[in-house]
């Protein structure tokens, strides 16, 4: 039995450690004499569980004989004469004796001479542990004799079976182990809290359920934030997938230079190739708190975050596509694919990229694998058409995932032969026929390796590879085909889509899911989407949020010389069927779209003549026709020649923006 309290303590906080093994492994080595590492530097974020390790490795010490000294860097006067008052009233360091220091970011005013003089007057067996939230200083690792000596751990979150083990010993059941576990984020403070209220009889469903653990965790976040835009910045942080000085510059200003160098520096924050990204524990925590200080300006900055990266994805080009995507599908939290991505992300890589042909035969043996030859064979006729309609991730193990968008009208045979393909244009003939010039997608195959289209790698080049298509490209309809329908139904009712068909193919049902986007722009589906980001809603567009359907080109056209005539008569253009469609945007101002493609004409070859025909007949509209000729210095003959000829040439123009060809100055 303990014969001292301490003893007691030493015994209980051993039997309740749990993981570190590589950094308790170097220390014992060192300790032992095998390792030639005489000063360890163990860093992290708040909370990692540094004071934990280094609670732990003092009392191996003394099992080992040894005497551990253990200061705390915030406790002490950061100045060489503090430090050694510090290091004395512990009993001093014998020769073979263990320093260990805490808080040591609180002494970054004298690293150098800790390490320049302190370190060095110490006698070779002593073994030196420094703990902070700061990854050494560079002189550490670019000194030849420090290299030799200095051992750098950093302190990573634990993983789900170190998780288990904690809530474990702390008493918590099986029942709730593995929800925690999640909610913890192998984060060892943050399970420790969420043990201590399960204990009490409260397993919160999420952080915002607890927050006074949340409180607890958020100190060591914003400690040290300098003004309110750096903790906005952060707050921006916590929202986006990685945080960019373009994106800092859209929520903070002026001030995103500072901002991004104070978050660069942060412990809890990666600074990778495209970003800055904090640790995940570290975003939800703040991400619980900003929703529950401020959720109108949360709401207000998220709304930021989302036009940030819907701009990214439309202005990207080629290999950067894929990766804004993943930017706006991140702001998706709860939506059903979420999971599958969050958890791609741990794996390393998850860029979705356009297939090498060298890759063409695996997806097509994956396709005969799972859909069957039929479907197979049928693949492959596509490819040979559609190369670069083939998306693919890239594991170890060849193609992870795959996803083949097949764009329509094509004037293929296979348009007829493939009978997924023929159901859906013969929806689309029934429904809202594409009219001259605009086009259909079908994201035709869709699977992963391991569990086909359950595959996380199904969950994330799917809805990559279809966002891509359907902000960067005019289309008049959208279809996305799965034959595992119980898995992606959920998804398609969260994105709006409905189910308008299904054919068997070769015995297995394949169901398409659609939208027609002249009835909901894909600017106010990104909208309705932006909604969902907060509330998870799910089910159909509202009904308000629908256009008409689109009109046929021979009633467009009517309707253009309907509004003409009534351009001037806002109470009957307001009723005009152009007034709801796509040229008039969605202020649904129509007459302003009619006199900018007027405007629009005098670029046009020999559209100067008809532009002024026009202007003066229907915008500064004469009194009669035969005045306009007069005004114009026509003959009257001439004059309705030229009326007849730009009445065509602005229905045309008009057509072109309504199927998206062009857009107008200062419209969609």
């Amino acid at each position: 039995m303990a014969g001292r309290l301490g003893e007691l303590l030493d015994s209980e906080r051993h039997r309740n450690f749990v993981g570190r093994r590589r950094e308790v492994a170097c220390f014992d080595e060192a300790v032992a004499g095998r390792s030639p590492q005489r000063v360890l530097f163990v860093h992290g974020p708040g909370g990692i569980g540094k004071t934990t390790l280094l609670q732990e490795l003092g009392a191996r010490a003394r099992a080992a004989g040894r005497t551990a000294t253990l200061i705390d860097g915030r406790e002490i006067d950061a100045s060489p004469s503090g430090f050694r008052d510090a290091v004395g009233r512990g009993a001093g360091l014998p020769a073979e004796g263990v320093l260990l220091v805490d808080g040591y970011e609180h002494l970054a005013p004298i690293d150098g001479w800790i390490r320049g003089e302190f370190l060095p007057a110490l006698g070779v067996t002593a073994i030196v542990v420094l703990a902070g939230r700061d990854p050494p200083a560079a002189a550490w690792r670019v000194d030849a004799g420090w290299r030799h000596v200095l051992a750098v751990h950093e302190l990573d979150p634990f993983g789900p079976d170190e998780s288990d083990d904690l809530l474990a010993r702390a008493g918590v059941g099986v029942p709730d182990r593995a929800h925690l576990t999640a909610l913890g984020r192998g984060h060892p403070l943050a399970i420790a809290l969420l043990a201590d209220a399960a204990r009490a009889g409260v397993v919160p469903g999420s952080l915002a359920d607890v927050p006074t653990l949340v409180s607890v965790l958020l100190d060591p976040l914003l400690s040290g934030a300098p003004t309110p835009a750096h903790v906005t910045g952060l707050a921006a942080c916590a929202k986006a997938w990685v945080t960019t000085e373009d994106l800092l510059r859209d929520v903070v200003g002026a001030e995103a230079p500072a901002v991004w160098a104070w978050l660069e520096r942060r412990p809890f924050i990666v600074s990778g190739p495209h970003g800055l990204s904090p640790h995940d524990l570290a975003r939800d925590v703040l991400d619980a708190e900003f929703d529950r200080r401020s959720p109108e300006r949360y709401r207000a900055l998220h709304r930021l975050v989302h036009d940030h990266a819907v701009t990214g994805l439309r202005t990207a080009a080629g290999a950067d596509r894929p990766l804004r995507a993943q930017h706006l599908l991140y702001l998706h939290r709860r939506a059903p694919f979420t999971a599958a991505i969050d958890a791609l992300r741990t794996r390393g890589s998850t860029a979705v990229v356009t297939a090498r042909p060298d890759e063409h035969d695996e997806v097509l043996a994956l396709v005969d694998r799972y859909e069957g030859p039929v479907c197979a064979e049928l693949a492959a006729a596509w490819l040979a058409e559609q190369p670069d309609a083939l998306s693919v991730v890239r594991t170890d193990a060849g193609v992870g995932g795959y996803g083949f968008i097949v764009l329509l009208p094509t004037g293929s045979a296979l348009e007829e032969r493939d009978p997924v393909v023929r159901a859906v244009l013969a929806h689309v003939a029934r429904a809202g026929p594409a009219r001259p010039g605009e086009r259909v997608s079908v994201a035709r195959f869709l699977g992963g390796r391991v569990e086909h289209q359950r595959d996380l790698y199904a969950n994330l080049v799917g809805p990559v590879a279809s966002l891509v298509d359907w902000v960067s490209r005019p289309l008049a309809w959208s279809f996305v085909v799965v034959i595992d329908d119980e898995y992606w139904g959920p998804v398609f009712d969260y994105l709006g889509f409905a189910r308008l068909v299904e054919v068997e193919v070769d015995g297995r049902a394949h169901v398409g899911y659609g939208t027609d986007w002249r009835r909901l722009p894909v600017d106010v589906w990104l909208e309705l989407m932006n909604e969902r980001e907060h509330s998870g809603g799910t089910g159909p567009p509202p009904a308000s949020l629908l256009r008409p359907p689109a009109l046929d080109r021979a009633a467009f056209a009517a309707a253009v010389r309907a509004a003409l005539t009534d351009l001037r008569r806002p109470d009957r253009l307001a009723t005009n069927p152009l007034a709801s469609s796509g040229i008039a945007g969605d202020a649904g101002d129509l007459r302003s779209a009619i006199t900018t493609a007027i405007d629009r004409l005098r670029d046009e070859p020999r559209g100067e003549p008809l532009s002024r025909v026009l202007d003066r007949t229907f915008v500064r509209a004469a009194p009669t026709q035969e005045a306009a000729a007069e005004v114009l210095g026509l003959p009257f003959s001439t004059y309705r020649r030229h009326l007849g000829r730009a009445v065509d040439q602005l229905t045309e123009l008009l057509w072109a923006v309504e199927i998206k060809q062009i857009g107008l100055p200062g419209g969609d």
